[in-house]
């Protein structure tokens, strides 16, 4: 029995229907941002004691939940301690899902976990079935939190001797829960406000332990699940697993090789770097496109073919039910392989000898239309209605689709209706596009009850 069918099978008797998961998870991340948008304007959250504007405190709160790091002003400037934890919470429970933070709460209470609960855990995880959902869900917790508090550990340990145990402590936590939620929120505005992580391009250990922690927050929890249980037998591997861990590897390769060439001897991002640091600067550029939302370098500072490449990769994003966002990498793939399939005259899509379904093969088809559309109208929107020119505005607009979080600067810029726009893309690019047009656009699915008559069109 399938998901929608059991999901189905627990219809209210007083209302006579069924609760959507999919309504159930999008309702459940816009309470988390409305919540997180009041506790924002508390006086107390601001570095200034005054209470913060509902937008401003709105678009961060989105961002922080939805896992971007687009925001109109500097973290540690603007927000106090409060404010800060405020931050840190709505990012963890944006990064790994709202049933993850409440499946820990009963296990903290040792309650059973019902039918119901099963289906939303499997519906958050992008899951077609709920057979061991549970154990998969503390898997994840407790390999989540392992991760975050390794990189915090390394991470206080190198910035201890410099910037002393508080400020170590306050750093190494908040990056590394930031780093590995995909959220690119950063208080490193104390050295330098709003340079992201520009203070750090001579720092490897910096670069690449919150680059190794983007990484394994962008896989996806499923393909941890095959890698402790399969390790190196890559044969062993689901197709799934396959899929996400060849494209990661093909896009961070990919990305940083493209990023050396076209930004090698820009003065604006690594051209006055040494050669290590260059090195090290592409390889974390390729990684925090990947919906991190960290800059080592100047983004506005990018060539035009530099902004292009980024476009692209911020489009992709990184992989199903993990804590990035985009287009995801299987559905990426799923749509070159359409392509060349198609172009070679054959109608079955297939990778590593398995047929792909087709119902499958139209869902990653109306994603990516919907992400381009989504895009376009995104950039053509903001450079309408603020000063900003159309490469930038796109560039905004796929970062918050994608749920990236970097910008060419321009986030400050935005009118108070591209800033509502952007609100909006980054829900939906957290949330998922497919997820809100049948969750609530196409409404409880109906059976076709007839169909016309086929015709045909001359295409190409």
């Amino acid at each position: 029995m399938s998901l929608q069918t059991k999901l189905y099978s627990l219809a209210a008797k007083r209302r006579g229907r069924a609760i959507s998961t999919t309504k159930t998870i999008a309702a459940a991340f816009a309470g988390i941002i409305l919540l997180g948008t009041l506790l924002l304007m508390l006086p107390a959250s601001s570095r200034s004691g005054k209470s913060c504007p509902f937008l401003p405190a709105l678009f961060t709160a989105t961002s922080a939940t939805c896992v971007t790091g687009l925001t109109p002003f500097d973290t540690w400037s603007q927000w106090s301690g409060l404010g800060q934890i405020v931050l840190l919470c709505l990012i963890e429970v944006g990064g790994l899902g709202f049933m993850s933070v409440a499946t820990l709460v009963v296990f903290l209470l040792r309650r059973r976990i019902g039918l119901k609960q099963r289906l939303v855990m499997a519906q958050a995880m992008s899951l077609n079935e709920i057979n061991g959902v549970v154990r998969l869900q503390r898997t994840v917790l407790v390999g989540s939190l392992s991760i975050q508090g390794l990189g915090a550990l390394v991470l206080i340990l190198h910035f201890l001797p410099q910037h002393g145990l508080s400020r170590a402590i306050r750093w190494g936590v908040f990056h590394a829960i930031s780093a590995f939620c995909n959220a690119g929120f950063d208080i490193f505005g104390v050295l330098s406000p709003g340079s992201s992580l520009m203070e750090f391009q001579s720092d490897p250990v910096v670069l690449l332990t919150l680059g190794t922690l983007v990484i394994l927050g962008g896989l996806g929890f499923l393909v941890w699940q095959e890698i402790v249980t399969h390790r190196f037998h890559f044969e062993r591997y689901s197709v799934y697993a396959k899929l996400v861990l060849l494209t990661t590897l093909c896009l961070l390769l990919g990305g940083w090789v493209l990023t050396l060439i076209l930004e090698w001897n820009n003065p604006s991002t690594l051209g006055n770097l040494s050669f290590g640091d260059k090195l090290v600067g592409g390889f974390f550029q390729s990684v925090t496109l990947r919906t991190a939302g960290f800059a080592a370098i100047d983004q506005a500072g990018l060539t035009d073919a530099g902004k292009a490449v980024a476009m692209v990769l911020m489009l992709i994003g990184g992989s199903s039910g993990s804590t990035a966002g985009g287009l995801k990498t299987v559905t990426f793939v799923v749509v070159l392989l359409f392509i060349w399939t198609r172009a070679r005259g054959r109608s079955t899509v297939c990778a590593f000898k398995r047929t792909i379904p087709q119902a499958q093969v139209l869902d990653a088809m109306t994603i990516g239309a919907i992400m381009l559309l989504l895009s376009f109208f995104g950039g053509a929107f903001i450079s309408a209605t603020s000063p900003v020119g159309f490469t930038d505005a796109l560039y905004e607009a796929i970062s918050a689709l994608g749920t990236v979080g970097l910008t060419a600067g321009v986030t400050g810029k935005l009118s108070v209706a591209s800033q509502i726009l952007i609100i909006l893309y980054m829900y939906f690019g957290r949330v998922g596009v497919l997820t809100i047009s049948l969750g609530f656009l196409m409404g409880d699915r109906a059976e076709e009850r007839f169909r016309y008559a086929q015709t045909n069109l001359l295409i190409g």
